[in-house]
Order: C-alpha cells, then sequence, then structure tokens
C-alpha cells in the first residue's frame, strides 16, 4: 500500500485528498474510501475519519470532480456516473490498494453503489448514508420522493441555482438562518463552495444526470457487504426509497434508521457513522 497522499491524477484532473490515520503493508487492513455529497468536500469527515483512525483505520477522503481545484472540467457531460465511478478506482489504484472499503454520503453514497455494484472485487465493504441505491430512489418518486426532491430539478437550470446558493451561503443561510442546515454549515458552504469556485462543479452533478440511462440502474446490483444508515428526519429522501435499498443489495445487508437524526449525518452524528462504518468493516473476514 503507498505511503499517504495528498493528490491523485486521473485523465489529466488533478484530485485534492486528505489522507490519515494508521498505514499497514498488510492486505488485511484495508484503507477506507470516503465519498461527500452536494455541497461539501473532504472536510465534511472530519470528525468520522477521526474516530475511524482511533479505531486503526486508515481513512482516505478526496475532494471529488468539480471539487477539486484541479478536477473541475467544463462539459457537463464529464460529470456523468461513469467518469465518477472511475474517479474512484483511479485513487484506490493511487493508493496500491487492490481491496477497499467504501463509504459514501448523500451523492458520494449513488457513485458508491455504483463503484461496490461495478467493481466487487475491489470493493470489500460498502456502508451509505442518507441516499439508497439509485434504482431504489427513481422507484420511489411516485411515493413521495418526487416531491422531496424538487431542487433536483431547479439545480439542473443555468445560472439561477448558483445564483440562489451563493445568496443563502452569504446571507447566514437566507432570512431568519432559516436554511442554516447545521451549525456552520452557511460558512463552510460559502468558503469552501462558493469563494473557492466549486458551486458550478458540484451542481454539474445534477446538470449531468441527463445523460445518465435511467433504466440501466435497476441492473446495477451491489453483492458486497452493504450497511445503509437512514435519517427519520431526513427532508430530502423519503422511507419509501430508505425501505426499498435492500431490494438491490445481493449480500449481507444492515438497514439502520437513526432516530431523530437529519440529512447531515457525518456533521449530526459522527459517532454513529463511525460505529456503523466499523461494525461493518469488523464483521468482514481479514
Amino acid at each position: 500500500m503507498s505511503d499517504k497522499i495528498t493528490q491523485f491524477t486521473r485523465d489529466g484532473l488533478l484530485f485534492d485528498v486528505a489522507d490519515s490515520g494508521p498505514q499497514s503493508p498488510t492486505a488485511s487492513e484495508l484503507p477506507v474510501i470516503l465519498l461527500h455529497g452536494f455541497p461539501e468536500r473532504a472536510s465534511c469527515w472530519t470528525g468520522v475519519t477521526a474516530l475511524l483512525n482511533e479505531h486503526g483505520l486508515r481513512t482516505v477522503a478526496p475532494d471529488q470532480r468539480g471539487y477539486s481545484r484541479g478536477a473541475r472540467p467544463r462539459p457537463i457531460r464529464a460529470y456523468r456516473m461513469d467518469e465518477l465511478v472511475d474517479d474512484v478506482i483511479a485513487l484506490a489504484d493511487a493508493l496500491d490498494a487492490p481491496r477497499f472499503h467504501l463509504v459514501g454520503h448523500d451523492w458520494g453514497a449513488s457513485v458508491a453503489y455504483l463503484v461496490a455494484a461495478r467493481h466487487p472485487d475491489r470493493v470489500a465493504t460498502l456502508t451509505t448514508l442518507a441516499v439508497p441505491h439509485p434504482a431504489a430512489f427513481l422507484r420511489a418518486m411516485p411515493h413521495g420522493q418526487a416531491i422531496k426532491s424538487w431542487y433536483m430539478a431547479f439545480f439542473q437550470l443555468p445560472g439561477l441555482p448558483e445564483r440562489a446558493l451563493t445568496y443563502l451561503a452569504r446571507s447566514g443561510g437566507g432570512p431568519g438562518g432559516r436554511f442554516e442546515s447545521y451549525p456552520g454549515y452557511s460558512e463552510r458552504l460559502s468558503r469552501e463552495i462558493v469563494d473557492d469556485g466549486a458551486l458550478t462543479g458540484g451542481l454539474n452533478w445534477y446538470r449531468a444526470m441527463r445523460y445518465q440511462s435511467v433504466r440501466s440502474l435497476a441492473d446495477e446490483i451491489v453483492r458486497v457487504p452493504t450497511t445503509y444508515v437512514y435519517g427519520d428526519k431526513d427532508s430530502f429522501l423519503g422511507k419509501a426509497g430508505a425501505r426499498g435499498c435492500a431490494a438491490f443489495v445481493d449480500a449481507p445487508y444492515e438497514f439502520i434508521v437513526a432516530e431523530g437524526v437529519d440529512h447531515w449525518m457525518p456533521e449530526r452524528v459522527p459517532e454513529l457513522v463511525a460505529d456503523a462504518v466499523v461494525a461493518r468493516v469488523e464483521s468482514q473476514p481479514s
């Protein structure tokens, strides 16, 4: 396994990486790759990775495509799921890691399901937060998910989403801080996403959805041991999709309902997240 890294490259793009915790030359101690969601970066995992490192796990969290300063291609097609999945494999290759544990939140969870489905030989375990398997998410659309996901159509518009989110970031979450998702959220959004120029790249994940074959997602079955954690106060994800996730995992599977927890689990309940990851990792033979 490689020494600690701060960056990796793929197809001329340069990705920033937060690599922490112990390193081991033994194949039985695999790195944990953590994929952030929108609109966040690797920093969202800080509380979680500290706890995982205490458990002896090496954690590697990239600033993904559109977020890293050196990985913001202009064409929207460059943000297709195929590219996002291959970015993760390129990171694992840069780590000299034939196998790794994978964790994803929000959009990072969607990517993680497909990485695991397409590369079961590489992914030892999968832990996902908030978002169910993409096919379960789509099946839930007629059962209330479409209403909760109204913003996904808005985010595909040109220009307007950038203006709206810039306003929210710089106004402290809008009038009265109404849209302050967790303490310090708008400040982080302003500093790491808006001011750093990552907003359009992050939004392009939504805009690239037009290039994804929806029907193909039903065939992307995950066949690696999986834990899915769902917050029952998540205002973006409904219970129908959460309950339907199991249908797309053909492997040992655990569904954890985090009671009283909203969408932002890495920041809100890092202990719960770390415990779920550690339990899944330790459930697998070394």
